[in-house]
């Protein structure tokens, strides 16, 4: 099952899902976009420490800018992620550096079809 914690209501409704999902034996396959902030990231790794049928932890590394905004605790090295010790989910909001950066709106790219129908990308 492949989903995004913050698409998916939480990680209550998403933990729901995926106990639903272990009854039959399916595994988790959490996705981890950039197009989510470090705060989403930190909570689908919480949560496949908490599920029994954790299968595979998608991971995008955020920019640099992205990472002085969001100071994160947890760290990918060798292949795996790892939680911190830190209470929480290991991450805060550095509000002053949030101000050095406007906010810009971004668009995920429009695919068409030559009769201009849209189509997935």
């Amino acid at each position: 099952m492949r989903s995004v914690v913050t698409h998916t209501g939480g990680v209550t409704a998403m933990r729901k899902l995926l106990d639903l999902a272990a009854v039959y034996g399916i595994k988790s396959g959490i996705h981890g976009p950039t197009d989510i902030s470090p705060v989403g990231m930190a909570a689908a790794l919480h949560l496949d420490l908490a599920i029994h049928n954790f299968g595979i932890q998608e991971y995008m590394p955020h920019t640099a800018d992205t990472l002085e905004v969001f100071r994160t605790t947890f760290r990918f090295e060798d292949g795996l992620l790892h939680p911190s010790d830190t209470p929480g989910l290991g991450v805060e909001l550095d509000t002053e550096a949030a101000g050095r950066f406007p906010y810009q709106p971004a668009y995920l790219p429009v695919n068409r079809l030559a009769d201009g129908t849209v189509h997935d990308w």
